[in-house]
């Protein structure tokens, strides 16, 4: 969830950049660049879909971005907007990855992963179990042994619902540990926050970025991060392989764009977003709004995404997932 401290902040004056040396305008300013947001504001993809474009923009003179949030289908239709839109440079989207694999496997969409035009990983976002700051599951292993003495006695809301990250990490914990939850699927981390704070369920699933505020003002804890190695920012929070299982997963956030741009298009945004990516002070202003980063440029993030795709498919094969 975006502060209204972070809000100002990825508004305003304070990302101005004038380090930046910029390239040769390629657009005309009479016309913005529409950036496709498949999910309601407030959220993780939000958020990079805002300050991603804020950055890259004064290396791109002429440029001038709008972002177009389009929820809804757990992100379909915001999905399809973005590949089946035309060619020309005009309308881009910023997609959390798994979103691209998932979807298939449930229901016809109207996409190929392998044929849209990927142009920049922005971040990659573990994601955590979350529980209010008073509840008496005090660890992953209360939550564990609860679920085992009694299936399905504890509801987990996902903030983006069936086939997400968020849902994929119960559905990953549930196989490690042989559980079951009432799954609570939801359309947005605004929403399952909401109904985490009142009680309405008993944990959240979301990612770590969109929780830190709400933890830092001790209003909730996390149980577990499904990372690697813990995120710097959430240092305290011991990740799933710590305790003993081996659930790594999150939300790859980045640009994209539908298939068939022209070559100079996707070169020119390419090198711009490389060039924003490699600067030092990027990676500060990142920090300073609580993204994590994993910066991927071009054929590196389609490799990732359609890597991702492969993972996904095995999961669903052992645990398939319908709405």
């Amino acid at each position: 969830m975006v502060t209204r401290r972070q809000a100002l902040f990825l508004a305003g004056g304070a990302l101005a950049t004038p380090w930046i040396r910029p390239a040769r305008a390629a657009w005309p300013q009479d016309r913005a660049i529409e950036v496709i947001v498949p999910f309601p504001p407030g959220g993780g993809v939000d958020a990079t879909a805002r300050f991603a474009t804020h950055q890259v923009t004064p290396r791109l003179p002429g440029v001038r971005f709008v972002i177009s949030n389009r929820p809804g289908a757990s992100g379909q239709l915001g999905m399809e907007a973005i590949f089946n839109a035309a060619p020309d440079g005009y309308t881009l989207g910023t997609i959390g990855s798994l979103n691209v694999s998932t979807l298939p496997l449930e229901r016809p969409v109207r996409w190929k992963a392998e044929e849209f035009t990927y142009i920049a990983n922005i971040v990659d976002d573990a994601c955590g179990l979350w529980v209010l700051a008073n509840s008496p599951l005090r660890s992953l292993g209360d939550l564990v042994a609860r679920l085992r003495e009694k299936p399905e006695a504890l509801s987990v809301g996902s903030a983006a619902g069936v086939g997400s990250d968020d849902h994929l990490v119960l559905l990953g914990l549930e196989e490690a540990a042989d559980i079951r939850a009432l799954h609570a699927p939801f359309n947005g981390t605004a929403q399952v926050q909401r109904d985490l704070l009142s009680g309405a369920v008993d944990v959240a699933s979301f990612n770590m970025s969109e929780g830190i505020v709400l933890m830092r003002e001790g209003r909730i804890r996390c149980l577990a991060q499904a990372s690697p190695e813990r995120w710097s920012a959430a240092a305290q929070v011991p990740t799933f392989r710590e305790l003993g299982f081996d659930v790594v997963i999150g939300s790859a956030r980045g640009v994209v764009g539908p298939p068939g741009l022209p070559a100079e298009t996707v070169r020119m945004l390419e090198a711009a977003f490389r060039e924003t990516l490699a600067d030092p002070r990027f990676a500060q202003e990142a920090e300073k709004v609580s993204l994590p980063l994993r910066p991927l440029v071009g054929a590196e993030y389609r490799a990732m995404v359609l890597a991702e795709g492969e993972a996904v498919r095995a999961l669903f094969a052992r645990r398939p997932w319908r709405r």
